[in-house]
C-alpha cells in the first residue's frame, strides 16, 4: 500500500520535472548566441534611439522634418549620382550600367516628345495635304521608335549578360528603355557619362 504511493510521488515528480523543462525551454524567436552588450555600448544604443515626444504636434512636426530631409539627400542624389541615397529603384550596379549604356547612346525616343508637338501643329493646319502628311510622319516616327527601342534593348540585353552573369537583372532593360524616352537634359539620375562614351 505505501509503495504503491511511493511510486506514484516518483511519477508525478518525473512529470513534473519534464513540465519545468518545457516551460522553460527558450522561445524560438529569441536572440541565441549574442554575448551581453557592454554597459557603454548599451547606453550608447539607449541614447542613440529615436524617442518620440508625447505631444502629437512635436511628433508630426519631427515626421515632417525627417521626411524633408530625406527628400533632399534624394534630389541630390539624383542630381550628383550618389548611390547612397538613390531611390530604390534606381539603386545597384546593373541599373547604374543600364543608365550609363542608355546615356552614352543617340536614341529617338528622346526626341519622341519634340517631335509629337510638330506634328500636332501641323494636322490642326486646316490644309489637307498637310495633315496627310503629319499623319504619315507620325507613323513613321512611332515605327523607327519601335525598331529603335528593339535594337537598343537587345544590345542592353546581351551586355548585362556579359557583366552581370549570374545576378539579379531583371527588369534593367525596362528600366534602360523608359529612360530613352526622357529627353537627356531632363533625365534622372542627371547622366554621368558623355554621349559616345563606353559605361
Amino acid at each position: 500500500m505505501f509503495r504503491r504511493r511511493s511510486d506514484d510521488a516518483a511519477a508525478s515528480a518525473t512529470v513534473l520535472e519534464k513540465q519545468d523543462e518545457t516551460t522553460q525551454a527558450r522561445d524560438p524567436q529569441a536572440k541565441k548566441g549574442r554575448p551581453t552588450p557592454k554597459r557603454s555600448e548599451a547606453e550608447a544604443n539607449r541614447r542613440t534611439r529615436v524617442t518620440v515626444p508625447k505631444d502629437r504636434k512635436e511628433a508630426a512636426r519631427q515626421g515632417r522634418e525627417r521626411m524633408r530631409v530625406e527628400r533632399e539627400k534624394q534630389r541630390q542624389a539624383l542630381m550628383n549620382g550618389d548611390e547612397r541615397h538613390l531611390p530604390a529603384r534606381d539603386k545597384g550596379p546593373v541599373r547604374r550600367f543600364a543608365r550609363d549604356y542608355v546615356d552614352s547612346r543617340w536614341s529617338l525616343a528622346e526626341f519622341f516628345l519634340p517631335a509629337a508637338v510638330v506634328i500636332l501643329v501641323l494636322s490642326i493646319i486646316k490644309v489637307p495635304m498637310l495633315q496627310l502628311l503629319s499623319t504619315l510622319l507620325f507613323l513613321l516616327f512611332f515605327v523607327f521608335v519601335i525598331l529603335d527601342f528593339v535594337r537598343l534593348g537587345l544590345g542592353l540585353r546581351k551586355q548585362l549578360a556579359e557583366r552581370f552573369a549570374g545576378q539579379n537583372t531583371r527588369g534593367a532593360v525596362a528600366y534602360g528603355i523608359m529612360r530613352t524616352l526622357q529627353m537627356r537634359r531632363l533625365r534622372l539620375p542627371k547622366p554621368q557619362v558623355r554621349r559616345g562614351e563606353k559605361p
